[in-house]
């Protein structure tokens, strides 16, 4: 087994490793549908509370737009290395139309110390005059998976 190590623990992520997992500057990829019914997928910061994705789109965002036409997505943040991955089929619920200084706020705060370190304030203090919407991503199905194999029902 020694020469299979490379391989990493395989299998889906267990509940105190998901956690872990998404509380690290993993960039997401969100997927929606366009107004024409196209899929548009782009990367982005999220914060995972637990139970549900929070997303801070910029004013003009055409994703943002897409989210308030259409609430389903899907949300993926993944790893090379170990191979980490969380995949989520979610319905977004629109929380705060665009604004300055509403409770989007707060969770963009915390994101960029997350994504950028003890600096991300720097980053986001010059843009809080910028208005910006405010989602919550309720996961209705997630997948996880980490390690160098194939899941037992592609064998």
């Amino acid at each position: 087994m020694a020469e299979e190590s490379w391989r990493g623990r395989v299998g889906r992520l267990q509940n105190a490793e998901i956690e872990a997992f998404l509380a690290e500057p993993h960039i997401a990829r969100l997927a929606c549908l366009d107004t024409e019914g196209w899929p548009y997928i782009v990367p982005c910061w999220h914060e995972w509370d637990g139970d549900s994705f929070w997303v801070v789109p910029r004013e003009k965002s055409a994703w943002a737009r897409h989210l308030q036409h259409d609430s389903r997505c899907a949300l993926t943040v993944d790893e090379a290395g170990r191979q980490r991955k969380v995949i989520a089929q979610c319905r977004a619920e629109l929380v705060e139309e665009p604004n300055v200084g509403g409770r989007w706020v707060a969770v963009a705060e915390r994101m960029s110390v997350r994504y950028l370190g003890e600096n991300g304030p720097k980053y986001l203090e010059p843009t809080l005059d910028k208005p910006r919407w405010l989602y919550r991503l309720e996961p209705i199905k997630v997948q996880t998976w980490q390690g160098q194999d194939w899941a037992g029902r592609y064998k």
